[in-house]
């Protein structure tokens, strides 16, 4: 059974029936294709026997959503939820701390490492679901039968998995990692509202010198505020594109920008001047670090020895290769190895990881 919840009364109703419950299930619909800041269009929650959709765009005050879904003593239960919890903290200003990933959940137990909800409910429980609307606009107004069965389905089978899972992670005695691992989701999404966070993602930056790094550091964070700002996507004000050939080739006057392939015309009229008083700045900046170049093809090799190393051994315990390390990790613990200081990545410094994972490397790495 489904209800329609479109106004606070009816929220506040809503959030004091289910003020008692220790586990709810959840999810949302959004729309962010052309904004920076995700727009919340719905949001679903199953109590395992009703599902509630909440029709966020007409209700002005979710502050009671906020209190029932930031309670300590309820657990949310989500698939992949790192797209729902920031716009849940970017829309409505809510932060759940109390969260079960299924798809994490799944990961460490061995099911499949991204696996979508479609999949691990199919593989789970033979239930196959239809997912022709999940690109629909979620903000129009009726929503289509086909959405509200769609916007149903994403929580009412949410239950099953868990419960799934749950006994599974009981099994392998898992519950230690799977806590690291949400603990580990809800900082990676709190970071995102750092201005650090995309310039530590851009792609390339080992081809740029200690100069050319200032200057695209500088522009990155001077983008991020600006797409904030006008509520645009990173790419309507600049690409990532454009963003290199200005670090590597600054212009020093407004005119110089009109050389700059693929720099669109409207772009200089409207954001020039702030382009060139950013570059003008950034000669002033701490210098940045460059950038480790990648490894040779001997490094390389040895990389592989490890991965197969850890392939072997979490296909012995039942865990994905892919949970025991990422390749970036890998590459900078064999970086620092060969030097001759072994630099271990964040993740391995404490929780199961260092109880697992790391004298496991440890031992390869000290044949190497």
């Amino acid at each position: 059974m489904v209800s329609w919840i479109k106004d606070k009364n009816a929220l506040e109703n809503l959030t004091q029936r289910l003020a008692t419950k220790k586990t709810l299930f959840l999810d949302t619909e959004f729309m962010r294709s052309q904004t920076f800041y995700p727009k919340l269009a719905l949001i679903q929650i199953f109590n395992g026997e009703h599902c509630w959709l909440i029709d966020a765009p007409s209700i002005n005050d979710l502050t009671p959503l906020k209190r029932l879904l930031e309670n300590p003593k309820c657990t949310l239960v989500l698939h992949a939820c790192a797209e729902d919890l920031e716009v849940l903290r970017c829309s409505a200003h809510i932060f759940p701390n109390c969260i079960f990933d299924t798809q994490i959940a799944a990961r460490i137990t061995n099911i499949g490492y991204s696996t979508s909800y479609a999949g691990l409910l199919e593989s789970l429980t033979d239930i196959r679901l239809t997912k022709s609307v999940t690109r629909s606009n979620w903000l129009a107004r009726p929503l289509s039968a086909a959405q509200l069965k769609y916007a149903e389905d994403d929580v009412a089978h949410l239950a099953d998995l868990h419960k799934i899972l749950c006994s599974k992670l009981s099994a392998l005695s898992r519950w230690s990692w799977f806590q690291d691992e949400i603990a580990a989701l809800i900082e990676t999404v709190a970071s995102r509202e750092s201005l650090e966070f995309y310039f530590q993602r851009f792609k390339g930056k080992h081809r740029l010198d200690s100069k050319s790094l200032r200057l695209l550091k500088r522009l990155s964070y001077w983008r991020e505020l600006t797409a904030r700002l006008h509520d645009k996507p990173r790419k309507h004000i600049l690409s990532d594109a454009i963003l290199f050939k200005l670090s590597i080739n600054p212009p020093q006057v407004y005119s110089d920008l009109f050389l700059i392939k693929d720099l669109r015309v409207k772009d200089i009229r409207v954001f020039g001047e702030s382009i060139i008083s950013e570059i003008q700045k950034s000669y002033d900046d701490p210098e940045v670090m460059v950038m480790p170049r990648p490894l040779n093809s001997s490094a390389n090799d040895v990389v592989k020895r490890l991965f197969r190393y850890l392939t072997k051994f979490g296909e012995l315990r039942e865990i994905p290769v892919e949970l025991l390390a990422s390749k970036k990790e890998l590459e900078v613990i064999v970086r620092s190895a060969l030097s001759g200081d072994v630099r271990w990545p964040p993740r391995f410094m404490n929780g199961w990881r260092a109880e697992v994972v790391k004298p496991i490397i440890s031992e390869f790495i000290s044949e190497i």
